[in-house]
């Protein structure tokens, strides 16, 4: 890559291509400012494509949840709309069906060609937790425009299991982008000749790679899914294997016909058919499928780092791990039924570490798979 001559060597000056930026660039937005926080980056905080995003000292129960809009600060909605204030330095407990608002450590001054998006991290929304990024004046959930400077504030909701944070915890994660960088579809498929994005199960390309649902397993009575246990224990987002599946989680076993009704109060943990490969020099996100095909979504999206199911990293193809919802009325699925989509977006550089190598990446190569905090056999 070449930088010209009035570039400085710290922060996005160094990248002049568009695209996904890498970690290299993160570190160096922490030298120049543009990423802010009390305390410096923590190991493994920043991935291979994003940034997590760390909880601060005190969070905010509101009456509900909101977008500021334009010319309104975060702070002045929640003078408005909090119940009380909750000191998280020491840990506390967030409720389930309550909605949080936690100012977060990291607040951002951008350059004028760089936006950000967020997103739950897996771990996150394998808990059912429902959490996504606010900025003042935003309009927008989870979306950073290009040359943002202000703070940060993750709004937190616990759906299915109430959870033990602390300042520092990590429940969302940012990406942060130069110009257009998503794939089109026909481009897609000359990357999916030469590199495999996919292999298993229908293997399409529409709208991204189409990922649909295992309901088969490895036979008859095989474990193909999990269901969410509703009135049970705490569990400590910063604990790793501490929990007891069976304490939360049913095990769903298949049965003959290779369906399943989704029970519309019920969270579900469920697997695609195809093994997916991000390549180093691209990341992904999941997004859902059009619900038009039926009432029900992939709960939460999420992204995918460079070298995810990639065999120089560790992988060898890794299949997508499901968080399933019903909208309002039951609704089967079926083996085979496309349920979500992996879009790629192309990198501004190739990172120096891929997802899985030694960097505390917790599902590479996974198949069906709980999240980290659950020890790891039922």
């Amino acid at each position: 890559m070449n930088v010209s001559a009035d570039q400085t060597t710290t922060g996005s000056a160094l990248i002049a291509a568009s695209g996904i930026l890498p970690e290299r660039v993160i570190q160096a937005m922490f030298a120049a400012q543009e990423i802010s926080a009390a305390q410096p980056p923590v190991k493994g905080q920043i991935q291979p494509a994003s940034l997590d995003l760390r909880l601060g000292t005190f969070a905010y129960r509101v009456r509900a949840s909101f977008l500021p809009g334009p010319d309104i600060k975060v702070a002045d909605r929640l003078e408005q709309l909090k119940l009380h204030t909750i000191d998280l330095q020491d840990g506390a407990v967030l409720e389930t069906g309550c909605v949080y608002i936690v100012p977060l450590q990291e607040s951002l001054a951008l350059r004028p060609d760089i936006s950000a998006t967020a997103n739950p991290k897996s771990s996150t929304g394998r808990l059912d937790v429902f959490t996504r990024v606010i900025t003042d004046n935003g309009q927008a959930f989870d979306t950073i425009p290009a040359g943002y400077t202000g703070p940060l504030y993750a709004e937190i909701s616990p759906l299915t299991f109430p959870i033990l944070v602390r300042s520092g915890s990590r429940l969302s994660q940012v990406r942060f982008r130069r110009g257009q960088s998503l794939i089109p579809d026909a481009d897609l498929q000359g990357i999916h000749k030469s590199e495999t994005l996919m292999s298993g199960g229908n293997e399409r390309i529409g709208g991204g790679v189409q990922l649909s649902i295992d309901l088969e397993g490895e036979g008859p009575g095989s474990l193909i899914g999990y269901r969410a246990k509703h009135h049970s224990g705490l569990i400590d987002v910063d604990l790793v294997g501490a929990q007891d599946p069976l304490d939360f989680w049913e095990p769903i076993y298949r049965r003959h016909n290779a369906e399943l009704i989704l029970d519309p109060d019920a969270f579900y943990i469920l697997v695609s058919q195809e093994a997916v490969h991000v390549p180093p020099d691209y990341a992904a996100e999941m997004v859902p499928f059009d619900p038009l095909v039926g009432e029900f979504r992939v709960h939460y999206a999420g992204f995918f780092d460079p070298g995810f199911g990639h065999v120089g990293a560790g992988g060898v193809g890794s299949r997508a791990v499901l968080e399933v919802r019903s909208h309002d009325v039951p609704f089967i699925v079926e083996h085979g039924q496309t349920i979500g989509r992996l879009v790629y977006e192309h990198m501004a550089e190739r990172p120096a570490t891929l997802y899985g190598e030694g960097i505390g990446s917790n599902y590479q190569g996974q198949a069906l798979k709980l999240s980290k905090h659950f020890k790891a056999s039922a």
